[in-house]
């Protein structure tokens, strides 16, 4: 597939809508790859259930910024990706692994590609979906993330 160029801001006027159950088939955005050449890396970490890697990007690198969730599954296809994101959060200093993660001091360049996804309102069911800056259950999952050098 070919990549389609967005931006935060054009993820946000995407419509929210209730999905209707928990795993409704993909359909409209949801088929389609896309890629965000300018983001901010806010947040990363690895979800206690699925051990999916949750990592939270901005359209600039001020800290209230909204943010979009990224996912990087931790099925076998992706585990060169999560390993990259893991190393070159390294190189600025942050461990991201099971116990570790969280709000980056700052927020790092970084490129994202992956499929849009849209997830349910995790409030409904009492649980936290990200941080209080991501205001969209729209997602890029599954998803690459590459630190700018």
């Amino acid at each position: 597939m070919v990549a389609t160029e967005i931006t935060i801001d054009t993820i946000y006027t995407w419509p929210q809508t209730d999905p209707g159950s928990l795993d409704p088939p993909r359909t409209g955005n949801e088929l389609q790859v896309f890629h965000v050449a300018v983001a901010f890396l806010q947040e990363a970490s690895v979800n206690s259930v699925d051990c999916d890697m949750h990592l939270e990007i901005s359209q600039t690198a001020d800290k209230n910024a909204r943010r979009v969730i990224v996912e990087t599954p931790v099925d076998t296809e992706f585990c060169s990706a999560r390993k990259n994101i893991q190393a070159q959060l390294a190189k600025h200093g942050f461990r991201l692994d099971a116990e570790h993660g969280g709000e980056l001091p700052q927020a790092l360049p970084a490129d994202v590609l992956g499929m849009a996804f849209e997830d349910f309102d995790h409030s409904a069911i009492g649980l936290q979906r990200g941080s209080a800056q991501v205001a969209t259950v729209w997602e890029l999952h599954p998803a690459t993330v590459n630190l700018a050098p």
